[in-house]
């Protein structure tokens, strides 16, 4: 599942530490092992109907099992919620009615006889599945754990196509097929789905047999001969266009809705290219027979990696207009297509160990970035997600986790972010060759089985010769980060440049750090390598001159706070001559916030320039902190008209509007007709600043065209700060398509304030049902980030209504929100 979750990206603007009630704390002291294997798949036949009517799942299912070691004569298979109609064992042919006892989620069975290690038999399940009627909770990036999802299934929303997806992780599957879910189990499979003839069907494997039947319906039969976890089960049902690409023979395919099918290689079509890739950095084929892409409405998770199936939340479908401002997606298309050896090859053999799943994924977002589009956006991968790790407040938890207190709080800033990161200093530590060497040992020692964070430190041991269990004690098996505090001084006595590092973390754990250090003069640099392993170590180095610039950790690889006693000409000679991102992201944020300081609006202005847009970007936020001078202006207007990249332009109109001047009217106007959604949306906002009404005319014109990011956003806060009910319908649509996303967190926020302006009860009542079900849908791992704000101005909302004698709105308000929120 997807590294930075759903809404993973909220952190950085909402770091808040919101207090949390009193809980048991009792779930510390249960010990989280492997999943005990007492009977072990072996290959599961399914063949499933769907009532689409009661979004139920009509199944018989044949699995076929072995005793993992000791002899057994009995069955627990997991099936959550089912109506289970027969329970049988096959033998010679036959079909003996076994006993059962079953308390809806498990199935315990007895199967008649004694089996031993290696002996196996089949037991056979007629069952219906009904997830709309199953409750639990989900992991951290869904909502609930049904498994199966009927999306608009009696096709009652026009607006919405009839679909049918599978989500199993962490273990949902075991809710529409009886299954050992455990990701410590592995089967083959073989499904045979029936459904209308009138759409399309995905799952895992290969399609070997499509037959049509006399009702109208269609089966599809779909073979999986690799073993995989049942998490990873996956069936996609709907009318998808299927639009396909190759590789080394193998389908590369894309199901899209329709309306996408022109721009979906605009989407996934970099797919062969990644596989090629992330084949050669590991030196192991891509194993599966085919990879599959589909996309799924109403799907909150983010991507999914089923294995050769990989399920994208909606928000992958860009138009022609987003794809123009970048494909958005793009990291996670990685993502999850690096999970098909790490997670799915190679599966975690438990939750505690999920790191070994995902801290790879995440991580494969910088290998791929920084190989397609340079160092510069590997960099910005790195800065970006070490900054939502920081900004999450779950330092405290260990990587590798054996104590929690339910599964899906594995899925987490550490377990992805953190993770990432550490596997970037292993990377740099150990050496580029070493590092992928160790990988591919890793894939090919335990494929088709399950990993650990200790197979993965014994991979690495015998590539490299080297103990690392001082690394992996240390960040695998612990918590937190290093702060530290770096001192600069020359003695021009002596001829000496010292650096001195104090570790200054709270707590007694000292972190052992392998560290580069840089010494510059003019364009010459020395680099030293020294280790920091104590509260405070100090380094001398010879020199013959004062140094221009001392960096430590100059490739930015430690995962780590620090603070240093640099000046404003350290960071400016930082900026011009140490090169990487990061290092110019630290220069122009210093830079900004001593802006006032000599120097700092000219090394914001030289930005503007530089190659990667992040920077220029960057620069433009700096400069927007103080009154541009003519020749930043200028510099504005040019970088608004003819910047590269247009989310850049779109930052420069930003600015420029709030200049209010009345002679760029004629360009906001022209701009607001742009092909990049972010600069017709900032062209709106500008335009708004200098002529609101015109901009409330303009917005309710464009809100009847298709308009997605930034011009959506735009559009709907003009309607809402100008609007009233006549723009209720307008709003509550576009409300209503836009998929779950950050773009909606912002919306949401808006759309609370709007309902102030609304005199229809029904409206009203809308959109307060509106938000509470957008509440409802956010993944755990920001809940408390996104919903605690929107709950509170809820509150708000209600005590107002109080006040003007709508008594009745503010008790409607507060019956909707959650009873925790209250």
């Amino acid at each position: 599942m997807i590294k930075r979750l759903l809404l993973f990206s909220v952190l950085f603007w909402s770091a808040t530490a919101w207090a949390q009630p009193k809980e048991s704390e009792a779930w510390k002291k249960i010990y989280r092992a492997f999943a005990p294997q007492v009977n072990d798949l072996v290959h599961t036949r399914l063949d499933a109907r769907f009532d689409y009517n009661n979004s139920y799942l009509l199944g018989n299912v044949w699995i076929t099992l072995k005793p993992h070691f000791y002899p057994t004569d009995s069955l627990q298979l997991d099936a959550k919620g089912m109506d289970i109609k027969k329970v049988m064992l096959i033998s010679g042919g036959k079909q003996i009615p076994l006993t059962y006892q079953y308390d809806s989620l498990v199935l315990s069975i007895q199967l008649g006889r004694t089996f031993k290690k290696n002996e196996q038999y089949t037991v056979y399940i007629d069952y219906v599945a009904r997830p709309n009627e199953f409750k639990v909770d989900g992991s951290a990036a869904i909502t609930d754990a049904k498994g199966l999802y009927f999306i608009n299934p009696k096709g009652e929303d026009k607006d919405k196509p009839t679909q049918i997806w599978t989500q199993g992780e962490t273990e949902a599957t075991s809710v529409w097929v009886p299954t050992l879910d455990k990701p410590n189990q592995k089967t083959t499979q073989l499904f045979n789905l029936t459904y209308p003839s009138k759409y399309v069907s995905l799952s895992n494997g290969k399609l070997i047999a499509q037959k049509k039947n006399a009702d109208g319906s269609r089966t599809d039969t779909w073979s999986m001969e690799l073993p995989h976890s049942p998490y990873l089960f996956f069936i996609g049902i709907g009318d998808y266009a299927i639009v396909k690409d190759v590789y080394k023979g193998k389908e590369v395919n894309y199901y899209v809705e329709k309306a996408y099918e022109k721009v979906a290689r605009k989407i996934f079509g970099n797919t062969p290219e990644m596989i090629a890739f992330f084949e050669k950095k590991l030196g192991v084929d891509y194993p599966w027979v085919k990879y599959s892409q589909i996309v799924g409405r109403d799907y909150v998770s983010g991507a999914m990696e089923n294995t050769t199936a990989t399920l994208h939340q909606e928000s992958a479908q860009q138009d022609a207009r987003e794809l123009v401002d970048g494909n958005s997606w793009e990291s996670t298309i990685a993502h999850e297509l690096f999970h098909q050896w790490f997670g799915d090859l190679v599966t975690a053999e438990s939750w505690s160990n999920l790191s070994v799943n995902e801290s790879f994924a995440d991580y494969s977002q910088l290998l791929w970035l920084e190989y397609k589009y340079g160092a510069d956006e590997g960099q910005y991968e790195q800065f970006s997600s070490m900054r939502g790790y920081i900004a999450s407040g779950q330092q405290s938890r260990d990587l590798i986790r054996f104590y929690y207190k339910d599964k899906e709080d594995m899925f987490d800033a550490v377990s992805y972010n953190k993770g990432g990161r550490i596997l970037h200093m292993l990377r740099n530590y150990v050496g580029d060759e070493a590092f992928f060497a160790s990988l591919n040992k890793y894939l090919n020692t335990y494929k088709f089985g399950n990993g650990n964070a200790h197979k993965l430190r014994l991979a690495f041991e015998a590539v490299t010769g080297k103990d690392l269990n001082w690394f992996f004690n240390q960040w695998y098996f612990g918590s937190g980060h290093p702060k530290l505090d770096i001192t600069y001084q020359y003695d021009a006595s002596k001829q000496l440049a010292s650096v001195s590092i104090k570790q200054v973390q709270s707590g007694e754990k000292l972190f052992k750090l392998p560290v580069a250090i840089d010494i510059w003069h003019g364009n010459n640099k020395k680099r030293y390598q020294v280790w920091v392993e104590n509260k405070t170590d100090s380094f001398s180095f010879s020199v013959a001159s004062k140094p221009d610039l001392i960096n430590v950790d100059p490739d930015r690889v430690l995962l780590a706070e620090k603070k240093e006693n640099k000046n404003l000409s350290d960071y400016i000679f930082q900026f011009k001559h140490a090169g990487n991102y990061i290092n110019k992201q630290e220069a122009l944020s210093y830079a900004t916030a001593h802006i006032t300081e000599e120097g700092a609006t000219q090394l914001l202005k030289d930005a503007l320039t530089d190659p990667y847009y992040h920077v220029r970007a960057q620069a433009i936020a700096g400069l927007a902190e103080v009154a541009p001078d003519e020749s930043t202006i200028r510099k504005m207007e040019n970088i608004a008209r003819m910047d590269a990249k247009r989310t850049v332009r779109a930052d420069a109109i930003d600015l420029l509007g709030k200049l209010a001047d009345s002679s760029y009217m004629m360009f906001f106007e022209q701009a607001i007709d742009d092909s990049s959604y972010a600069v017709a949306g900032a062209a709106l906002e500008a335009y708004a600043v200098l002529d609101s009404a015109g901009a409330f005319q303009k917005a309710r014109a464009l809100s009847k065209l298709p308009a997605k990011g930034r011009l959506s956003s735009a559009i709907a806060g003009i309607l809402i700060s100008h609007g009233g009910d006549d723009e209720f319908e307008t709003i509550s649509k576009a409300y209503d398509k836009m998929p779950l996303s950050y773009d909606k967190v912002d919306m949401t926020m808006m759309y609370v304030l709007f309902a102030d302006k609304i005199n229809n009860k029904n409206s009203f009542k809308k959109i307060i049902d509106d938000v509470t079900g957008f509440m409802a849908l956010i993944p755990a791992s920001v809940k408390d980030q996104i919903n605690k704000p929107l709950a509170e101005a809820l509150r708000m909302l209600a005590g107002k209504k109080a006040q003007e004698g709508k008594q009745d709105l503010a008790d409607y308000i507060l019956t909707k929100l959650p009873e925790d929120k209250k």
